[in-house]
């Protein structure tokens, strides 16, 4: 996936969009990571960017990014469809790398306590 493409996807919405992106990334996001456990091997990060996306003390433009990639990820028919496994979740990747790349400095150490304890919960049901 090309830098420019990347760089569309994660444009911050205005704030209807960002709600909208909410709500789409709170109703399947951990049916999506329990589905990539085993695909993206920063999924720790990924858990921590969506505990700081709906964290309220994040700055807007850091919500907006990680709520746009993580739209992104949750979307089943995206670039390269979801459901071919092994490649299925190469463009998320590349998506949530950027975003996570962008706007690490927010992300805080709650944040990847919280992960941990959501990755050991799903690890132990999946």
């Amino acid at each position: 996936m090309d830098k420019a493409r990347i760089g569309e996807i994660l444009v911050p919405g205005n704030p209807e969009e960002q709600e909208r992106q909410e709500s789409r990334v709170r109703a399947s996001f951990f049916e999506t990571v329990r589905r990539a456990l085993r695909y993206i091997p920063f999924i720790e990060d990924v858990v921590a960017a969506y505990y700081c996306a709906i964290d309220r003390q994040t700055p807007a433009s850091t919500r907006g990014i990680l709520l746009a990639a993580l739209a992104y990820f949750v979307i089943p028919m995206d670039l390269i469809p979801d459901f071919l496994l092994g490649l299925g979740f190469s463009d998320d990747l590349a998506v949530l790398w950027a975003a996570f790349s962008a706007v690490r400095q927010n992300i805080k150490p709650e944040h990847y306590e919280q992960a941990r304890e959501t990755l050991g919960d799903l690890r132990r049901t999946a």
